[in-house]
């Protein structure tokens, strides 16, 4: 394993991101080696912070993961805490004496990566300081990466990469989309093109539908101001979803690389149909949250919690179906719900597979046999979070006199020894980052097309301005519309973790 020589920049380091998340990520690279000796960290932020001051933050935020105190302190060693302004230009002259301070003391070879955890509304700012300051210039690379959301449609977005690109080159933007970190979204490639069993049905001969859940059961928390000016679309199925669909539908790369990955990735997202706004109001399902009681235990409406316009129109829910325009998947519906204050936390996908095209078990030929059922499609289910695994459903026999069918299950999930110890996301993302891979990284190209698609179903909700929006009670899975929607095509959701505790008079 050979130690990763960088100086990295995290503009917003004093922010809720990079304590929970950046500074344990960076943590665990240090215990596995891949940073040593030879790493530096400038946090910066308006706080007046000392580096002692900013030390303990960065001790309080790794007080878990230590094996020993000497261990974090030493960790803690390599950080130092700039003061800074990001429209202030003198700040940056500040910030570029440290920087070739600390790459000639850690002999760094000039690589740098600089991390924007803060709104994007500063990172052509940022960004462009950097270049004018003479921070870019050392010998070695500079990388720069960029939380979401990039942009806010595709207008925005594209005038924030015009920003971007006029200093860092493409291949050195890695915009982050924590999901494409996760273990198993990872493992959707493995799970598709390495077993033939599935690699040969992934198609519209063998496939019924497609559904992608991300379910969460919080409600927007202290996030309402921000979660009220941006809502599920936005949110989620602009960036999460989309890129969830990308890796289902693509076609098989021509080599497991970035290059080829990514090509395919953009592709699908081509293929994606554009709706207009009739096709928008029969194809998507918005809904919002009211009050609502599950398990005993009570939650407020939306529009009653903390910062959130009393006459709020925004979504905090979605379902949809969209249609993959190419000859693999022509036909198919994929059907994405999302929500906040849903039944369960979850992340899931279910592959329907088509039923057997003649029912052999529908005719009976004694008495015995008058009872016979429809065989129930084979379903594939990959568990994202916050378990992890898959399973496969098939149809067997009960066992007795009778020729009953009964569903069995194929399980497979990773024990809580192997979540425990799996990479997380951040921690994966930043080492892609550190050896220059951009594959579980989102490009323009694919940002832009993500953007053109939500841009339509995002105008046609806002030119409806008097039709009643949907609201559904907190604890359940969503409004009727959402399962009225899939009924259309003789289909239902394959989960429905919300019948356990009907069935149990809990919600």
């Amino acid at each position: 394993m050979q130690e990763k020589k960088v100086l990295i920049t995290i503009f917003g380091g004093t922010g809720d991101l990079a304590q929970r998340k950046l500074y344990p990520s960076l943590f665990r690279l240090y215990q596995k080696g891949h940073l040593k000796d030879q790493f530096a960290v400038i946090g910066t932020a308006r706080r007046p912070w000392s580096n002692e001051k900013y030390r303990e933050v960065i001790l309080a935020s790794i007080a878990n993961l230590a094996s020993s105190e000497e261990q974090a302190v030493t960790f803690a060693s390599h950080f130092y805490y700039q003061s800074h302004d990001v429209n202030d230009t003198n700040h940056y002259a500040t910030l570029k004496n440290l920087a070739d301070e600390l790459d000639r003391e850690y002999e760094l070879d000039g690589n740098r990566l600089f991390y924007l955890a803060m709104s994007p509304t500063f990172f052509g700012t940022i960004v462009n300081h950097l270049k004018s300051q003479g921070m870019l210039t050392s010998e070695g690379y500079h990388r720069v990466i960029i939380e979401k959301p990039f942009g806010t449609d595709f207008a925005t977005a594209e005038a924030l990469n015009k920003e971007i690109t006029n200093v860092f080159d493409e291949s050195e933007i890695y915009r982050i989309d924590h999901y494409l970190g996760k273990e198993m979204i990872q493992s959707i490639s493995a799970v598709r093109f390495a077993n033939m069993l599935f690699e040969a049905m992934w198609n519209n001969r063998y496939i019924d539908n497609v559904q992608i859940n991300l379910a969460e059961n919080l409600g927007v928390e202290e996030r309402g101001g921000y979660y009220d000016q941006s809502g599920a679309l936005k949110d989620m199925v602009q960036n999460h979803i989309l890129q969830v669909l990308a890796l289902l539908a693509m076609d098989p790369p021509a080599a497991f690389n970035e290059a080829e990955i990514r090509s395919e990735k953009i592709k699908a997202l081509r293929a994606i149909r554009l709706y207009d706004e009739e096709e928008v109001a029969k194809n998507f399902v918005r809904g919002q949250y009211v009050e609502g009681k599950i398990a005993g235990r009570k939650y407020q409406g939306y529009k009653e919690e903390e910062n959130v316009n009393p006459d709020s129109r925004t979504e905090t829910f979605v379902a949809g179906r969209f249609y993959i325009d190419n000859f693999r998947w022509s036909g198919v519906p994929f059907y994405v719900r999302t929500g906040k204050r849903m039944t369960e936390k979850g992340t899931r996908i279910n592959i329907v597979f088509k039923s057997v095209p003649i029912n052999l078990f529908s005719h009976s030929f004694d008495e015995e046999k008058q009872n016979l059922q429809k065989p129930e499609p084979n379903v594939l289910t990959i568990y994202i979070q916050p378990t992890e695994g898959f399973s496969l459903s098939l149809n067997g026999k009960e066992v007795g006199n009778n020729f009953n069918l009964l569903p069995v299950k194929l399980d497979y999930r990773n024990s809580a020894e192997i979540i425990a110890n799996t990479p997380e996301a951040y921690e994966k993302l930043i080492l892609d980052s550190l050896n220059g891979d951009g594959t579980n990284f989102t490009h323009w190209q694919e940002v832009a097309q993500s953007w053109k698609i939500v841009d339509q179903i995002r105008k046609a909700w806002d030119n409806d301005t008097t039709s009643e929006i949907p609201t559904y009670a907190a604890g359940t899975m969503g409004p009727d519309e959402a399962f009225h929607l899939i009924a259309e095509d003789g289909f239902e959701w394959v989960w429905q973790p919300d019948n356990w505790y009907r069935e149990r008079g809990e919600l």
